[in-house]
């Protein structure tokens, strides 16, 4: 294997990381008998204050990681805007808790940083080789 793979496989590795802390906040759950999605972050945010906030916390763990990845400035800022506005209106009760099922501010946010890489979801999928 040489550096170029080395570091194409590592990319991926940390790609599935983040791709699976976004699924477990926004879509790791479904509701049975409809193809509606929500995870972490909508449950998080029945608990007024402190569920939102939690959330942007691991928004924000995820803007920092593609940051370090190498995504450029102005991504970042897209992103953050992203984890802003989920928590803005997922701390109004009720319909922010709506708002959180449908916006999934965590799962764009991987989408911009896939697009970036030139990585698709399916490519997270495969098996690494050893």
């Amino acid at each position: 294997m040489d550096d170029q793979d080395f570091e194409r496989t590592e990319l991926l590795r940390r790609l599935r990381r983040l791709s699976g802390a976004a699924r477990l906040m926004d879509s790791a759950l479904r509701i049975p008998g409809t193809n509606i999605r929500f995870g972490a972050d909508s449950l998080m945010g029945l608990v007024p204050g402190i569920g939102d906030a939690s959330g942007a916390l691991v928004g924000f763990a995820i803007i920092y990681e593609a940051r370090r990845l190498g995504v450029p400035t102005h991504k970042l800022g897209r992103m953050a805007g992203n984890v802003a506005l989920d928590a803005v209106v997922g701390s109004v009760p009720l319909l922010g808790d709506l708002f959180d099922v449908y916006f999934k501010a965590h799962n764009r946010n991987i989408g911009m940083i896939l697009d970036h890489f030139g990585v698709d979801r399916s490519d997270l999928d495969r098996p690494q080789r050893r």
